[in-house]
Order: C-alpha cells, then sequence, then structure tokens
C-alpha cells in the first residue's frame, strides 16, 4: 500500500492500542480482544533504557505477536539510534516506525532509512520540542505523534497544554502533498479524547484507558470513538 492508501484505510477518528498495559504472558491473547474490541492498530512502545529510563518489548516480540492479530502494527521507538530496528521492524510486521525527533541528531537520514526498509515513518515531539522539528523532513513522514505526556511510562496525566501545538500540527499536516496524520499519545481516555480531536488530532492512543476499562476493552473503544466524534471539529 501507498501512504495515502494506509491512511485512508482507517476511518477516523482511529483509535490506536498501545500494548505496553497488556499481561505480557499472554500478549497473543491480550491482541486477539483488542481485535475483537475495534480498534484501529496495535502500538508497540520499544524502550532502550537510556532514551528513557524504562525496558520494554523488542523486535522479537512483536514479531511474535503478529501472527495473533490481523490489525496493523505501529512501532513508537523511545530509543536512540532507532534507524538500527527499521529493517528487524519490518520483518516483525510493523507498517509504521514512530522515531522521537530528539532522539535523531540526522532526522532526515533516519527517516529515510526507514522508507527504505520499506516502512511508514512518522516523527514524535516531547512536550518541550517545538513543532519545527519536523517541519523540514514532511516529504519523508506519514504520521506526527504529538505527545502529550513525557514519554516512558504509561498511566500518565493529560497535558491540556498541548492542544494548541496539535491544532499547529493539523495545520501543517495539511500543507504536506501527501497524507500526514496527526496522532496523539499520553492520558487519552473518555474525558480527554474528545479534547484532542477538537484540537486536530485523527488518531488516538490509549493504553489505560482500554486495558482498565470496568466494561472492558470493546466499551473502553465505544466511549473512545464517541467521544472524539462529539469532539472533532
Amino acid at each position: 500500500m501507498t501512504d495515502a492508501q494506509l491512511v485512508k484505510a482507517i476511518t477516523k477518528p482511529a483509535i490506536v492500542a498501545s500494548a505496553l498495559p497488556a499481561n505480557f504472558a499472554r500478549l497473543g491473547e491480550d491482541c486477539r480482544a483488542l481485535e475483537k474490541a475495534g480498534v484501529d492498530r496495535i502500538q508497540w512502545d520499544l524502550m532502550d533504557g537510556r532514551f528513557v529510563p524504562n525496558l520494554t518489548f523488542g523486535p522479537g516480540t512483536v514479531a511474535a505477536a503478529r501472527a495473533e492479530t490481523d490489525l496493523p502494527f505501529e512501532a513508537h521507538l523511545m530509543t536512540l539510534e532507532p534507524e538500527a530496528y527499521a529493517a528487524s521492524l519490518a520483518d516483525a510486521g510493523c507498517e509504521l516506525m514512530i522515531v522521537h525527533a530528539e532522539a535523531c541528531p540526522h532526522l532526515h537520514r533516519t527517516l529515510a532509512a526507514i522508507r527504505d526498509a520499506g516502512l511508514r515513518a512518522g516523527v514524535a515531539l516531547n512536550p518541550a520540542t517545538p513543532l519545527d522539528a519536523v517541519a523540514h523532513v514532511l516529504d519523508l513522514t506519514g504520521l506526527i505523534l504529538v505527545m502529550t505526556v513525557n514519554p516512558g511510562f504509561g498511566g500518565q496525566r493529560y497535558l491540556a497544554s498541548m492542544e494548541p501545538k496539535i491544532t499547529a500540527a493539523r495545520r501543517l499536516a495539511d500543507t504536506a502533498p501527501h497524507p500526514v496524520e496527526v496522532e496523539v499519545d499520553g492520558g487519552i481516555g473518555p474525558a480527554t479524547a474528545g479534547r484532542a480531536a477538537a484540537a486536530g488530532a485523527d488518531v488516538l492512543v490509549a493504553g489505560s484507558a482500554l486495558f482498565h476499562h470496568p466494561g472492558g476493552p470493546a466499551a473502553a473503544v465505544t466511549a473512545l470513538r464517541s467521544a472524539a466524534e462529539k469532539g472533532r471539529p
């Protein structure tokens, strides 16, 4: 698929499930449950203990889960030297690889390497990182991820102060000659999904809100999608 086909294949607002709160001993079962619940993609948060102080999945874990679901996979790399993972993540069955601008001194080169590996490329921005960091690599970018928490741990509180940045990201994405998604990650739940969507996000990443909903993941997806649709401008 081309970038445009991949973006258009998902009805917006899209709900992406972060696998971070999953039970690592039964990832396959949790992936199947997320697909049944109606999420649009699964996000794998790769952390190296250097860029952020946590350690999580590697490409081998992603590859093992690939046979358990037909959902698209995206990898959010909170690592230094993320380009080193591009080939192995492509082999593991990921479609989209998101890197942090702060971790890439040569961001243009990194995004080119991701695309050369056959992946769609995205750029994540920490709360304190200005949008200018992605403005000059938009030709290689299929997604802008605005972090509404500081990365590294799940279950953090949504930073509403990032909403003007989400709006600016949407405006920037709309200037690209190809479709560019605006994704928001951090503290997304029924109470915040509408705010992020109203600000301009068309993709919302949720972890705790999906796995810890008293009604289960299907009820969580329904609540998140309803809130996001009501918030859309």
